[in-house]
C-alpha cells in the first residue's frame, strides 16, 4: 500500500482567525435575518455587547474568542437541526418564536429561552432538537 501525503488545502482557514471570524458571523447574520433577530436579541445570543456587535457588522472583525465561537456553533446546530425537522424553511424559522409546550420551554418559545443569555440555554435547546431527530447528530 503506497500512502501519499496530502498537501495542506489553502482554503482551510484556523477557527482563530480573522478570516473565520469573519465567515462564522456572516453566517450568523444569514440566520439572524431568518430568524428576525433585533439588535438586542443578536447580543444576547452572542454573549457580547452593543460595541462589538456594531463592530462586526461594520466589518471590523478580528479572530472571535472561544465563547463566542461555542454560541455561533450551538446556534448554528439549532438552525441545522430545525432545517432538517421542519423541511419548509419559513415553518423552520418560525418555530424559535412559537410559544411551545414541551416542558424545557413552559410554553415560552426556544427563543426566549434562548435569551435567558447562559450558553447552557442554547445547549438544551440544541440538546432538545437533537433529541426530537432521534439523537442524530
Amino acid at each position: 500500500m503506497v500512502v501519499v501525503a496530502r498537501e495542506p488545502n489553502p482554503t482551510y482557514l484556523a477557527l482563530s482567525s480573522a478570516e473565520a471570524g469573519a465567515a462564522a458571523l456572516r453566517t450568523f447574520w444569514r440566520l439572524a435575518e431568518a430568524w428576525q433577530l433585533k439588535p438586542s436579541e443578536q447580543m444576547t445570543l452572542l454573549g457580547v455587547g452593543r460595541s462589538a456587535l456594531y463592530q462586526w457588522k461594520s466589518g471590523k472583525v478580528g479572530p472571535l474568542d472561544r465563547h463566542v465561537l461555542e454560541r455561533l456553533s450551538y446556534l448554528f446546530g439549532i438552525y441545522a437541526a430545525l432545517q432538517l425537522l421542519l423541511p419548509e424553511g419559513q415553518r423552520a424559522d418560525e418555530w424559535v418564536r412559537r410559544p411551545n409546550s414541551a416542558p424545557l420551554f413552559g410554553g415560552q418559545s426556544a427563543l426566549q429561552r434562548m435569551l435567558g443569555g447562559q450558553v447552557a440555554d442554547l445547549f438544551v435547546v440544541r440538546q432538545y432538537l437533537d433529541a426530537q431527530r432521534g439523537g442524530k447528530a
